[in-house]
């Protein structure tokens, strides 16, 4: 059964950078979509990224465009985002997960599409 396990968050400064990795294990990950998705404290879980399956295509959320970058790299099993000019609205617990979908759809930030989820990071972003 696949498994995923985040890490890389931790605190930041207003205007810092992290990347974020999303390690698979116990199934190949070229067979699967991976989602970021991310929880703040009193709020719901928000979609901020996907990576699709097929041919690498990306989605971002409004709120996370033109700061993060996802890419993937099977040989690794591991899916990254890469998180530049953070604010303390990006605080939150960020969770990636895994749709197992066809190569050619295109991945999609509802987490309702997603079978296997990790544990969670929790990124703090402050001064």
């Amino acid at each position: 059964q696949l498994q995923l396990m985040e890490s890389g968050g931790g605190l930041v400064q207003p205007g810092g950078s992290l990347r974020l990795s999303c390690r698979a294990s116990g199934f190949p990950l070229d067979y699967y979509a991976i989602g970021w998705f991310r929880q703040a404290p009193g709020k719901e879980r928000e979609g901020i990224s996907c990576i699709s399956n097929g041919d690498g295509a990306a989605l971002y959320a409004g709120s996370v465009k033109g700061r993060f970058t996802v890419s993937r790299d099977n040989a690794k099993n591991t899916v990254y985002l890469q998180m530049i000019s953070l604010k303390p609205d990006d605080t939150a617990v960020y969770y990636c997960a895994a749709d197992r979908a066809p190569s050619f759809r295109l991945c999609t930030v509802r987490d309702a599409q997603y079978e296997n989820w990790g544990q969670g990071t929790q990124v703090t972003v402050s001064s």
